[in-house]
């Protein structure tokens, strides 16, 4: 199908490690920290479901236009 499930899994153990990081350094008394532990992780899953929905368009673009 062209579905990279390495990407899904990719975004998941992010988003395990940066609740991870978040709930310990909420605990030791970062909540600053922890707050920019989770902002910078969402930007970079951001970043990479943007990128995941390039392609994405990128192909739909060349159905449609008949290109490769």
């Amino acid at each position: 199908m062209g579905l990279d499930v390495n990407a899904v899994f990719q975004i998941a153990g992010l988003g395990i490690i940066v609740a991870m990081l978040h709930t310990v350094l909420k605990m030791i008394g970062k909540e600053d920290y922890a707050h920019w532990v989770t902002l910078l992780g969402f930007v970079v899953a951001l970043f990479m479901v943007i990128t995941l929905l390039d392609d994405l368009f990128q192909k739909v673009k060349g159905v449609f236009l008949f290109q490769n």
